[in-house]
């Protein structure tokens, strides 16, 4: 490890692992890029503790393109992350999303977002009652009014593989990662200088890149800048079927898809077994070392949806069970990707909200192009800069789950 680096990137788990991914992929690029993760085992990163899903079921056009370059990068990441012949494979499942609507508002927000997938490209169908029944017939359809799938271009797939094929590859490419823990960042007025470790080490920096997931606010205020973000807990449950309908589906080869209940519950297939969520009822902000479970979600939530929903659901065992927190941007639940308008050598890449897996591969690219070209080059991220902020202007995004 140098004294000093043009790059020091403050969390290694996936934003932080792409971000130096595509700075030391770019030629134009010769600097130094040092990567500062307090615990490489990444057992409680939210990248870990995800349900690693992609969807291009936005109805931001942004955020649509945003997930159609990840669902690329995913589909090539075996030839862009080669290592010394080691090809990652992300064992990608291309189920797709289903989102299932039985309200007014409910069908034109999907009408609504459907406009803005298709302006984009995506492979994305709307299906009346009599559609979805044909398609899924597992499915108890008799409420619903409207039905939206993507064909392509979403799924699941190996979350610590797609972070692991990042940081492997950039450290290939010259990238240093550390094993220790910022504590302090110095400013001098408008710039950022240096940050100081947990061992008693002071790295002078040319640029910080605060890519410390839920740590995101504890990370700013070192360098006396303020973001909306906090750790949100997520419990993930796995369940076993007395009688799977996995393999039942008229579409995709007989594959379900992560489907998304008018509850909010959802639920898709993990291997044999499935896996499944939901929105809490009380979201309250927790301690950043809280990940125990919130076991009742299961029986006073899930449970009774999913077997509303389907006769095979009615039947169902809990084989496993965690809790992971989100990023959550407090102002409007989406990413914050920019320099601070103030400090213009701190860059925020913060606040995905539990979209940053399938976001991670934009952003990495994003923060490399600010950095090393001043702007952006291939997708234009201001809409999801620091500036709104700073005026307390959301950036309005319907299809957060």
């Amino acid at each position: 490890m140098k004294q000093h680096y043009d790059v020091v990137i403050v969390g290694g788990a996936v934003i932080g692992s792409a971000v130096a991914y595509y700075l030391t992929a770019n030629p134009d690029f010769t600097g130094s890029v040092l990567v500062i993760e307090k615990d490489p085992t990444y057992v409680k990163a939210s990248t870990s503790l995800s349900s690693s899903s992609i969807r291009t079921q936005f109805s931001n056009p942004i955020n649509v393109k945003i997930s159609q370059y990840g669902s690329e990068v995913i589909r090539n990441f075996g030839e862009m992350m080669e290592v010394d012949g080691d090809k990652p494979d992300l064992n990608f499942h291309s189920g797709g999303y289903l989102f299932l609507a039985n309200t007014p508002e409910q069908v034109q927000i999907l009408k609504d977002n459907h406009d803005a997938q298709i302006s984009c490209g995506a492979d994305v169908v709307l299906w009346n009652r009599d559609e979805l029944a044909d398609a899924f017939p597992h499915l108890r359809v008799d409420d619903i009014e409207l039905a939206s799938y993507g064909r392509s271009g979403e799924g699941w797939f190996n979350n610590t593989g797609l972070m692991y094929g990042f940081r492997n590859k950039a450290r290939a490419q010259g990238a240093d990662f550390v094993t220790d823990e910022v504590v302090e960042i110095t400013r001098d007025g408008a710039r950022v200088t240096s940050v100081t470790l947990a061992s008693g080490a002071v790295i002078g920096a040319g640029t910080v890149v605060n890519a410390s997931g839920p740590r995101a606010a504890k990370t700013a205020r070192m360098a006396g800048l303020d973001i909306p973000v906090e750790p949100r807990k997520r419990t993930l449950f796995v369940f076993d079927c007395a009688k799977t309908p996995e393999g039942s589906a008229a579409v995709n080869q007989g594959r379900l898809p992560l489907m998304i209940d008018p509850t909010g519950v959802f639920c898709r297939p993990e291997g044999k077994f499935f896996l499944t969520g939901c929105p809490p009822v009380d979201d309250p902000a927790v301690d950043w070392d809280d990940f125990d479970p919130r076991y009742d979600e299961f029986e006073e939530i899930i449970w009774p949806a999913l077997a509303e929903r389907s006769q095979s659901f009615e039947a169902i065992k809990v084989v496993n069970q965690w809790a992971g927190h989100y990023a959550f941007n407090t102002l409007d639940h989406n990413l914050v990707v920019g320099a601070h308008p103030e400090v213009g050598n701190f860059i925020f890449a913060n606040g995905f909200s539990g979209h940053g897996l399938q976001q991670g591969p934009a952003t990495g690219r994003g923060v490399s192009e600010l950095i090393i070209y001043g702007g952006f080059r291939t997708l234009d991220l201001g809409e999801v800069g620091f500036e709104r902020i700073v005026a307390g202007r959301p950036f309005l995004e319907r299809a957060v789950i």
